[in-house]
């Protein structure tokens, strides 16, 4: 079936077509380039906030380094293995937290950073402080150890904090705050840092950054140099296409791609379809009519009218019918009938008929006649009416 568009509907179809290109064009250039990377430490962006660089610097200098794009239940045996945790921002299952707890358990190296990485260990005593986030800070060493010998400064943005009533081990603060902290659990360490400026491209190049990183994963001639797992779970990563679509923002914009395209079909659909007219209620139907002009004779008590008009109407066919005078006196009708019809030894035989049409011509000319009394005469009448098959023709001809 051929699509048929009329002028008006092709200008607004070819309107909001080139509207739509015009925005996606516009997202694809002003979101290119480094703009368009991820300001979050990924391994994958290259943007200040990525941490893109501090990962290929590592595979170069002889780390091993895996990103891990699996749920954190899904964790191998922590023989020789760190996993890095860089700003995660949503909290983990039930069974994502027992199974990092027993990683870290069974001995190994968890660096968990930013305001709810603390959800993710087995001891948390964090606590956010985003306005102090928003820039960055020195943090001197608060304790001697192998980390703050190799770097006594270093530079990040204090987006949370660790409660100094804890029993973690306090390796950096700025004077007010402890910034970051470690602590052993089980057979392996767990370190905190308030956020991953220091491994960030940007926070890499900071004094004491990069010695700091190191460092924390053990230095190049520690026994401590192992498998790094870098978790972009987290970020949104996964395995497959479809998994990483449904956890990014791409899949709001197929939902408006599907909005549009319905929106589309129906209208087309309803423009094709077939046009029907819409059923109107009929106000002139004669059960309608009937009662209405029933209840304005019974509001306006006047039962004499009512008897008058049916009476007029019985004389009117019944004379057409027989082919006499419309003046015809009512005993003469009862003798034309007899006579004519061939009625014996029924109710016309009798006074029945003639008193019927005389207590009619009585009543027409009564106005205080009794509702009552003028249904028992409409009803005779109709019966009358029956019998003679008096309206038989009328029905016919309407028909």
């Amino acid at each position: 079936m051929s699509l048929k568009l009329n002028q008006k509907d092709r200008k607004l179809l070819l309107g909001a077509g080139f509207v739509f290109v015009l925005l996606v064009a516009g997202a694809l250039v002003f979101s290119s380039g480094e703009q368009g990377q991820a300001e979050y430490p990924s391994s994958y962006s290259s943007a200040s906030g990525g941490a893109k660089a501090a990962y290929l610097l590592l595979s170069e200098i002889g780390y091993k380094v895996e990103r891990w794009e699996r749920p954190l239940s899904e964790l191998p045996q922590a023989t020789a293995k760190t996993l890095i945790l860089a700003e995660p921002d949503e909290g983990p299952t039930r069974e994502e937290r027992e199974r990092l707890k027993a990683f870290i358990s069974e001995g190994g190296h968890v660096i968990a950073t930013g305001m709810f990485a603390g959800t993710f260990l087995p001891e948390n005593e964090s606590v956010p402080d985003i306005l102090t986030g928003m820039t960055w800070e020195t943090a001197s060493s608060l304790a001697p150890s192998k980390i703050t010998r190799a770097a006594p400064r270093i530079v990040l943005a204090p987006r949370a904090y660790w409660q100094s009533f804890s029993a973690a081990y306090p390796l950096y603060g700025d004077g007010e705050h402890t910034l970051v902290v470690k602590y052993p659990f089980g057979r392996g360490e767990v370190l905190w840092w308030a956020s991953a400026t220091p491994l960030t491209n940007a926070g890499l190049k900071e004094q004491g950054n990069l010695e700091f990183l190191l460092a924390c994963l053990g230095g190049q001639n520690n026994d401590r140099k192992n498998e790094i797992l870098w978790d972009e779970y987290i970020h949104g990563y996964r395995q497959t296409l479809a998994a990483s679509i449904a956890h990014s923002p791409v899949k709001w914009l197929f939902a408006q791609l599907l909005l549009l395209a319905a929106a589309v079909v129906a209208t087309f659909s309803r423009r094709s379809g077939p046009t029907c007219v819409p059923k109107t209620e009929v106000r002139l139907s004669p059960i309608e009519f009937v009662q209405t002009l029933g209840g304005l004779y019974q509001s306006a008590g006047t039962a004499s009218i009512v008897v008058d008009i049916c009476y007029r109407r019985f004389r009117y066919w019944l004379t057409r019918r027989l082919g006499i005078a419309a003046n015809t006196p009512a005993e003469e009708l009862a003798s034309v009938v007899r006579n004519r019809w061939g009625f014996t030894g029924d109710r016309f035989t009798g006074d029945g008929f003639i008193a019927t049409m005389k207590h009619c011509e009585a009543a027409s000319a009564d106005p205080f006649l009794e509702a009552p009394v003028a249904l028992h005469l409409l009803q005779e009448l109709d019966g009358y009416a029956a019998q003679l098959n008096l309206f038989q023709g009328i029905r016919k001809e309407k028909r």
